[in-house]
């Protein structure tokens, strides 16, 4: 990593862009509490213990790995002349539009394939089987997952020719709407209906943590919706009152040492732990 790429890393992921999403998370937090969309089924206390365990490694291989080896991506593909944007030399303002487009697309193709793929959802699963659904559940992710995803994350974004600052930016605008769209804050429906013709919403995302799985399998977008709505996996039509979330097989709060090696543990069937399928009625 050149000494120019680690300066734009501090100056805009480190010195900027993650006080503000500390921030956010902040007033999320206290605005979901205030303003609950769904009721809580497990101990705050202890969600709050197991998800910062969990989600501290994490954010250690997103800063260490995952920021530098995206930034790494984009300053071989400009110092190569590789990926498409590089082929088509748009005009500055096009050109920002569109890797916007091609990052947020390769998120919803790895989103699915966390979700497709046994090897891959046996850590994603760790963010899943949480109980209940807020903004800490956002940041509840396996280390593992962080690094596997620098393979997929970084050669997309090699193949789409974006620059170093481009990726910045769309990194942090995506840790955002992850913190956003996880969180537990009930906005009024006439807004939360507005905002999810483009972006996703916590009414729109509490859909996809639902144990029933068709509802899972939807609503993989994380900024835009748009490629929901072209892969026609958009869900909109279940009240959040009548989602049961997490995953059927683990109906108890795992604490962080269970989350960690869930990994290393074959694939479950999708069944309650009494062998009932979860289905809508």
């Amino acid at each position: 990593m050149g000494k120019s790429n680690s300066k734009l890393i501090n100056q805009l992921f480190d010195f900027k862009g993650a006080p503000l999403l500390a921030v956010g998370v902040l007033a999320l937090f206290y605005l979901e509490k205030r303003y609950a969309l769904r009721k809580r089924k497990d101990s705050l206390r202890e969600r709050l213990k197991t998800n910062s365990m969990v989600s501290s490694t994490a954010i250690v291989a997103l800063r260490l790995s995952l920021i530098p080896a995206l930034v790494k991506a984009a300053f071989l593909a400009g110092e190569r002349n590789l990926g498409l944007l590089r082929v088509l030399r748009l005009p500055s303002p096009f050109n920002h539009i569109i890797s916007f487009l091609l990052l947020d697309y390769g998120s919803y193709r790895w989103h699915k394939l966390n979700h497709r793929m046994p090897f891959l959802w046996r850590f994603h699963q760790v963010h899943h089987a949480d109980l209940d659904l807020d903004v800490t559940t956002a940041l509840r992710f396996h280390f593992g997952e962080v690094l596997i995803s620098v393979l997929y994350r970084g050669g997309w974004a090699l193949l789409a020719g974006v620059t170093p600052r481009q990726v910045l930016v769309y990194e942090l605008i995506f840790e955002g709407a992850t913190n956003f769209h996880h969180t537990n804050l009930r906005l009024p429906r006439h807004i939360d209906r507005g905002l999810a013709r483009l972006i996703v919403t916590p009414r729109m995302h509490g859909i996809h943590h639902s144990v029933v799985r068709d509802e899972t399998d939807s609503n993989y977008s994380v900024i835009l919706n748009i490629w929901d709505r072209l892969h026609q996996s958009l869900r909109l039509d279940i009240p959040q009152d009548q989602i049961n979330t997490g995953v059927p097989y683990i109906r108890h709060h795992a604490n962080a040492s269970e989350l960690m090696v869930m990994p290393l543990q074959p694939k479950a069937e999708w069944k309650f732990p009494d062998g009932q399928v979860p289905l809508r009625l």
